[in-house]
């Protein structure tokens, strides 16, 4: 079940790292203030209306009146992550640091002392003049 579940997060990482990497554009075409195409990666096919606008004109050359378009276009763009090597740089280092600490302490970690080391052995225990719990009526039970 761990391994299961360790395959299908680090699938939607890399699918998560993929798609913020991507750039991408979403175009539309609006014929007054109706939306009639929507494209992604492509341009957006018109409704036809600009393309008789320009035949009538052409056939008229001589009219001095022009009559604009009611047609619009919108274009979107998504910009994906360009700055994901600067980042892996920094945490390298830090991955290298905390492998060399992890080497030093492993290997110094079964390192014993030479000899058995008693910081108390050259003092002597305090004297016991009253009996505090005899004094105090504390007592377990």
């Amino acid at each position: 079940m761990k391994k299961a579940l360790f395959k299908i997060a680090s699938f939607l990482l890399a699918f998560l790292v993929l798609f913020s990497t991507v750039s991408f554009t979403v175009e539309k075409h609006f014929c007054g203030d109706f939306l009639i195409d929507t494209a992604l990666f492509v341009k957006a096919d018109s409704c036809g209306m600009e393309s008789q606008d320009t035949v009538a004109e052409r056939s008229q050359s001589t009219c001095t009146i022009t009559k604009s378009s009611c047609c619009s276009e919108e274009t979107i763009l998504i910009e994906g992550q360009d700055t994901l090597q600067k980042t892996v740089d920094k945490e390298w280092h830090q991955q290298v640091l905390l492998l060399q600490a992890f080497v030093y302490t492993y290997f110094n970690l079964f390192d014993g002392l030479e000899e058995n080391v008693v910081p108390f052995r050259d003092y002597s225990p305090p004297l016991v003049v009253r009996d505090i719990q005899v004094l105090n009526d504390t007592f377990l039970i």
